[in-house]
């Protein structure tokens, strides 16, 4: 199985600062491929940052985009690069709700593929699905819409515009391969009511994918009622549009249980795991998969165990007959200001990286990046250590440790090099 390398690039639009920079990787990038390349890893998701480039309407300064794309080029790497991951659009634009957005999307997207024709992998959209619920339903990010008739309004203004870019790159670049990327996503429930939620949302996570590769309308579902009560009719008319490879994202908040008043909560208590998720994504569609991101929020160990199982899901989800060919832990250096969502930017150093980040942000290896390497190079599963889960990761985990008891369990390093809670950058950005 290949493994990518990645770069957290999250753009926050009320503070005007992204993860890169926050991470210090715009300033440490040389090093931090390095790493990378020490890794034995030529192949990355790669940010593309439009909030950078276009500072006005129809005005675009490439210069570190070019200089980037050059060194990674010349340095052998391939990447997939990133366009619009979450909500790092263009700080002119008002949000997902200005009308503005479908063309300068489109205008944005056109003039890159003309610019790097010899791109050989892209993604146009980091989970559009999630961001539109984020920003439209749930009310995390801009422009905080909360219910079902905001989430049809982002919809109908951002998705129609998407999937014409997913043709156009097809057209544009018929040799590069489109890869999507998505939350690979189960919910379930015991109970009347909360199997009545747990159906919507099983519904939901695949309404884009479904219009994207023209599978037909289930009418008589939950979710679709849903949308058509809150004015999202015409969204049954999208589609089809294109896509190569399909990312499955994967985090253990990616299972859900729903009780008898509709409230879910994450992990599941009762989870079917990453391989029989996998399934059914693939029995679904069958398309090329590749496991597009994962991590775990603890201490250094912990993530090295968490790379095991996620490789050993991936490795028996093979055998089962999918088609996954590629593994991405996400980011490859430690992330901020994730356990805010985003909301605020307040330098908060996120313990999920294969190289874990101090308060001055230099970058260190640990029994983590030592697993990596060695899963890189093409070492199975079962040829990883499993470090028992330290807290609070052991509670966190606690429904899926059965499909762990397998494991010849060993105690992690005495000096742990990384706070499971993280810890706040003295560096600003």
């Amino acid at each position: 199985m290949e493994f990518l390398g990645a770069f957290e690039c999250s753009y926050m639009p009320t503070h005007d600062v992204d993860v890169i920079e926050t991470s210090q990787h715009d300033v440490r990038r040389k090093q931090d491929l390095d790493l990378l390349s020490e890794c034995g890893i030529t192949r990355l998701r790669y940010p593309v940052r439009w909030h950078r480039i276009e500072h006005e309407p129809g005005e675009y300064d490439w210069a570190e985009t070019d200089e980037v794309l050059g060194y990674l080029a010349d340095r052998g790497f391939r990447p997939a690069v990133d366009l619009l991951h979450h909500t790092a659009y263009p700080k002119w634009l008002r949000g997902f709700d200005d009308p503005r957005f479908g063309s300068a999307y489109l205008r944005f997207c056109e003039r890159f593929a003309r610019r790097y024709p010899d791109i050989a992998d892209y993604t146009l959209f980091n989970e559009p699905f999630t961001t539109m619920f984020l920003c439209g339903h749930e009310g995390i990010w801009p422009p905080y819409g909360r219910g079902m008739e905001p989430f049809v309004t982002l919809c109908l203004n951002v998705l129609p515009s998407f999937f014409e870019a997913t043709l156009m790159f097809r057209d544009l670049l018929p040799g590069a391969s489109h890869l999507y990327v998505e939350p690979c996503e189960g919910h379930s429930a015991s109970v009347s009511v909360g199997n009545e939620w747990s159906k919507l949302a099983n519904d939901r996570r695949f309404f884009i994918l479904d219009r994207l590769l023209a599978q037909p309308i289930v009418e008589d579902v939950p979710f679709v009622r849903a949308l058509e009560a809150a004015g999202g009719g015409k969204l049954m008319e999208l589609g089809p549009g294109h896509l190569d490879v399909l990312g499955l994202d994967y985090y253990a908040h990616m299972e859900w249980f729903h009780a008898d008043d509709g409230i879910g909560t994450c992990p599941s208590s009762s989870p079917v795991g990453l391989a029989a998720l996998i399934m059914g994504y693939w029995e679904r569609y069958r398309v090329p998969l590749i496991l597009g991101e994962t991590n775990i929020r603890g201490h250094a160990s912990d993530r090295a165990s968490w790379l095991k199982y996620t490789l050993e899901q991936c490795e028996l989800a093979q055998e089962a007959g999918a088609d996954l060919s590629a593994y991405c832990w996400y980011p490859f250096v430690d992330s901020l200001d994730w356990d805010s969502l985003l909301r605020n930017a307040d330098r908060h150093i996120d313990p999920v990286g294969v190289y874990w980040l101090d308060s001055k942000l230099n970058r260190h290896a640990s029994v983590m990046s030592e697993s990596f390497k060695l899963a890189a190079s093409g070492a199975p599963s079962s040829d990883l250590p499993a470090y028992r889960f330290q807290p609070p990761t052991d509670r966190w985990l606690k429904g899926l440790l059965p499909q762990m008891s397998h494991w010849d369990w060993q105690d992690p390093p005495g000096l742990e090099p990384a706070e499971p809670e993280g810890m706040k950058a003295e560096v600003p950005a």
